[in-house]
């Protein structure tokens, strides 16, 4: 014998030259490349896996592939740690690290399983009816106690150092499944010259397959397996993509997959991701995900040692284990006999087979006489006994007779259930077949067509002709023609025959549905009684199929035992809906690279390095970087900082990157037009050489967006947005050339990574400007009046534009070069007005100088804000057509009372203000039905020598001189405030045409 204790001695697919070394709770064990991590421990005889999540009860191995709900471990250490891995699909590598989990202070010893002396106390419904009183126990004792019981492994709590991707692939035909169906599936079309892609969960394919001592024309299921694979590799137009499991069906053919690309190795290889997540473009997909195996609900059905019967099969032939030396075998169909022949074939003792069914069969008994087991026709297993590992079964012959069989592997047998959830991403319902009594796929989404298992058909041989001839039928529909012989032939006889036994009552014990969330039998009951009938009123009530294995194992034993209580058929019971993910997938795979930095990458302004070099501390602005305020040495915080920004502006020059904000180059015949309809205002009459503001709406009437516009040519216009808007307004004017207006003569492209612009803001701007523009251009108030907006050269011919705007409300330019020229001319620029003391300022002290000029920004342009709202109401033309004219005139966007834009200045000048508060009358209580608007921008100004604020209160322009409170409960202040004109500086506008 091997010197693991229940490693056969041959045979198996596993590589026996390659040993590996791996630890299960600190303790180290032997294992071979090509099996699980559930293989491996069942082989060196570990029975005992995890611990249930609200009982703590023992468990072990269930399954041998995705549907397992017990054997749940964390794998890996430190930054690489992974909670909630299923040991059945974990390949094993050599030093791969697991842990139990949701145990303490071991697996063997676990002290959270004094729930179980507690558990009629905690059936279904219990947190419903408990945690309901007293009300001051629920943030003190039950939320702390719920919180620390809930969830099951631990996060890794540290960075993940794996990095993920997004690929995307298109194909004329999807195979979705690796075994017998698919691989005929794929075969068939791919002899066509069909462009398919085969995809697998498993690392190896083949399916059942590699689980079956089966043939294929009188040969080995093997041999044809490897022809196969070694024919679909050879042509040029198949992909064969193993460990990529497809986990949903979404709109127009379009399937979503993550691929393990290094799970199964100790570190991803260099510059290769841990995951891979896919978005593959179908034209046709053929289903064929094969089926699940369906426990039966008795009492003890949980404990270690009892397994699925094709489970165990998997282990014996696929893996080289005995999962047990002493076998019982409880079966309600044919399937379960072809388990109990492997056994014995591996050198297993079976005891009994116990077969649900009545009708006794002479080939049957001939095998129990041939392996040598006692033979209960029409008998079930009443109960399962044991502790940390199954000890003996109770069996209930025909006559009810129970007699005790001492074992230590109890393998169930209740028929499979098709692997049709993609079938229903996209509502599609299962139906009920009664000959099979099994749900198999209803109306499939458009494109899809299911073959083998997944479509009820479960003999081998209708799995292969499924696959050829919907295969050949893809690529009918995808243009081509089929070719090729058939890929398949003739097989081995079987019977699939099944009675399903949902559930074996009478016996004392719990007799689990859910095996994650320890849902028994009697919970159901519990729901059925108390009126949560409808199955996903039965889901929620009792957490059936809520477990991370979402109830592959579990929901139609539920929703047999709901049937069963209320009278109905299990069609009439109904089902639960299937929503992707099939299986659990990672959301750094759906994230990809996005994450950290990258989540959403950080765009530097031309002019970044030399703000960088100038001191800068920097602040992210929607997609960009942008300097915040530049500190000097002394300066104790950032307020007197800004302080000294703002007033060097106002009192000489400053200089600002604006490189940010929105530029949009739109030219055409019909250019003008095109702004006429997209803003509020005219623009048909705008000179050449002059800049305009601008307004546009939504199409509900609402503001969008504001900036200047300048008319660089008759056709030629270069719109500015905000930076945080850029994106949004050229989707939005994209949409109405489209969608709206393709007949207009227009062309647009956004240029704001183009072009690096600063804005020149002070008295001393001009003299400034002089240093660096072109001897040839007059920059004199006359020849270059507010508004301008011109082409001129700078540093000796380089092109430039030039624009007399201003955002401070003093006399400003911004000045727009090349990007590449963005870093020399901000060095220029300092250097041309080192004379006047020149200050670069940042966003902080722009927006400082915007509130003090009352200009509106983001925090006023919310969404929520109309024209007239903000003070701008004369813009809306009444002479033309324009977005949102129509929806601006509601009435109630146009009543006297809504909110209006306003300045507020404190009573008491010492007092802060704060942006969000709210606006409440004198000696109104602080209530909803009180409030009569809010605060959206506050500043110190420097200039005024107080806190000021722009905001939105109702009626606010006929208001002005009211004192009324700024309410702040969540940083309990309380000011007043008395409202004002929303300009604090230079109202009439000398400096701004200075």
């Amino acid at each position: 014998m091997s010197a693991v204790p229940y490693r056969l001695d041959s045979g198996g697919l596993i590589d026996r030259s390659r040993r590996v070394n791996f630890s299960f709770d600190g303790k180290t064990y032997q294992g071979y490349a090509g099996e699980t991590l559930a293989s491996a421990l069942l082989a060196n005889g570990v029975r005992l896996v995890g611990r249930s999540f609200k009982y703590h009860r023992p468990r072990g191995i269930l399954s041998a592939g995705p549907e397992e709900p017990n054997a749940l471990v964390e794998l890996r250490s430190g930054a690489r740690r992974e909670p909630n891995t299923r040991a059945t699909v974990a390949e094993l590598f050599d030093g791969l690290e697991a842990m139990s989990q949701n145990r303490w202070p071991s697996l063997a010893f676990d002290l959270m399983s004094i729930n179980q002396l507690v558990s009629p106390a905690l059936v279904a419904g219990f947190y419903y009816k408990t945690f309901m009183w007293p009300v001051a126990f629920w943030e003190k004792l039950y939320e702390p106690v719920i919180r620390r019981a809930a969830g099951l492994g631990r996060a890794a709590g540290a960075e993940d150092p794996d990095h993920y991707e997004k690929a995307f692939a298109f194909c004329d035909v999807l195979v979705i499944g690796g075994g017998p169906a698919g691989l005929s599936a794929a075969l068939a079309a791919g002899r066509s010259g069909a462009r398919v892609i085969l995809c697998d969960e498993d690392f190896r394919l083949g399916g059942r397959l590699l689980a079956e001592k089966r043939e294929i024309g009188g040969k080995p299921a093997s041999e044809w397996l490897a022809a196969t694979l070694a024919e679909l590799e050879s042509l040029p137009e198949v992909r064969v993509m193993p460990r990529i499991s497809v986990f949903g069906l979404y709109d127009h053919g379009v399937y979503g997959a993550v691929e393990r690309v290094a799970d199964h190795l100790p570190a991803p290889p260099a510059h290769q991701p841990r995951q891979r997540s896919w978005r593959i473009y179908a034209k046709r997909a053929i289903l064929a995900a094969g089926a699940l195996e369906r426990p039966i609900v008795f009492a003890g059905n949980d404990l270690p040692g009892v397994m699925l019967a094709g489970a165990v099969r998997a282990y014996v032939n696929r893996y080289g284990v005995l999962p047990g030396r002493e076998a019982v075998l409880f079966t309600a169909g044919d399937d379960g006999w072809t388990t109990a022949r492997d056994i014995a074939a591996a050198g297993g003792r079976v005891v009994a087979v116990v077969d649900a069914r009545w009708e006794a069969s002479p080939n049957r008994q001939a095998l129990a006489d041939k392996i040598g087991a006692r033979f209960f026709v029409g008998g079930v297993i009443e109960s399962a006994a044991g502790g940390r590992q199954l000890r003996d079964v109770t069996v209930r012959d025909a006559s009810g007779a129970t007699t005790t069989l001492a074992c230590d592997l109890l393998a169930v047998s209740n028929g499979w259930n098709p692997t049709l959830h993609l079938t229903s991403h996209q509502n599609g319902k299962p139906q009920w077949d009664e000959a099979l009594q099994c749900f198999v796929p209803g109306n499939l989404p458009e494109g899809m067509s299911v073959a083998g298992s997944a479509a009820g058909h479960f003999t081998l041989t209708q799995a292969l002709e499924d696959g050829a001839a919907l295969g050949f039928e893809a690529v009918k529909s995808v243009g081509l023609k089929p070719s090729g012989a058939e890929p398949f032939q003739s097989t081995d006889p079987e019977a699939a025959g099944v009675t399903p036994v949902w559930r074996v009552a009478g016996a004392k014990g719990k007799a689990f549905v859910d095996y994650q969330n320890d849902v028994t039998d009697k919970d159901v009951e519990i729901a059925a009684r108390e009126g949560f009938r409808p199955v996903e009123h039965l889901k929620r009530y009792t957490t059936l199929g809520m477990a991370t294995d979402q109830g592959k194992t579990s929901n139609l034993s539920g929703l047999a035992i709901m049937a069963e209580q209320t009278g109905k058929t299990i069609p009439q019971t109904g089902t639960t809906t299937f929503r992707p993910p099939y299986t659990p997938v990672a959301i750094g795979a759906l994230s990809g690279h996005h994450r950290g930095r990258e989540f959403r990458p950080v765009r530097l302004a031309p002019t970044h390095e030399a703000s960088r070099d100038m001191g800068a501390i920097f602040v992210e602005s929607g997609q960009w970087l942008r300097a915040q305020y530049y500190p000097k040495p002394g300066e104790s915080d950032w307020l007197v900082t800004v302080n000294r920004e703002v007033m060097a502006v106002r009192s000489s020059v400053g200089i600002c990157d604006v490189s940010t904000l929105g530029k949009i180059d739109i030219q055409g015949a019909d250019a003008a037009e095109f702004l006429e309809r997209a803003y509020i205002n005219g623009w048909k009459a705008l000179p050449v050489g002059k800049a305009r503001y601008g307004l546009m709406l939504r199409e509900d009437g609402f503001v969008m967006d504001d900036g200047t516009t300048s008319r660089l040519g008759d056709n030629h216009f270069l719109m500015t947005t905000t930076t945080a808007n850029a994106g949004r307004v050229m989707q939005h004017l994209e949409f109405c050339h489209q969608v709206l207006w393709p007949d207009l003569d227009v062309r647009m492209v956004s240029v704001s990574e183009q072009w690096a612009q600063v804005a020149v803001a002070g008295p001393r701007a001009r003299d400034t400007l002089r240093g660096v523009v072109d001897a040839e251009h007059d920059l004199s108030n006359e020849a270059f009046p507010y508004l301008a907006a011109q082409e001129i050269t700078v540093g000796g011919r380089i092109p430039a534009r030039l624009f007399r705007i201003s955002f401070s409300g003093e006399l400003a330019y911004e000045l727009a070069v090349p990007a590449d020229y963005g870093d020399a001319m901000m060095r220029a620029l300092m250097r041309a007005g080192e004379a006047f003391g020149i200050t670069p300022y940042g966003t902080e002290a722009l927006g400082v100088m915007r509130i003090e000029k009352g200009h509106v920004a983001g925090n006023e342009l919310n969404g929520q804000t109309t024209a007239r709202d903000l003070g701008l109401g004369k813009m809306m033309s009444t002479k033309k057509d324009y977005i949102g004219r129509i929806m601006a005139q509601r009435q109630a966007l146009v009543a006297p009372d809504r909110p209006a834009f306003v300045g507020f200045k404190p009573v008491d000048p010492t007092q802060r203000l704060r942006a969000g508060a709210h606006f409440l009358s004198v000696g109104k209580a602080a209530t909803m039905e009180n409030d009569e608007g809010h605060m959206t921008s506050v500043a110190y100004s420097p200039h005024v020598k107080h806190w000021m604020g722009l905001g939105l209160i109702k009626n606010g322009k006929a208001r002005i001189g009211e004192r009324v409170r700024a309410y702040d409960p969540v940083r309990n202040g309380d000011v007043l405030v008395e409202i004002c004109s929303p300009v604090f500086v230079d109202p009439e506008g000398v400096r701004l045409h200075g």
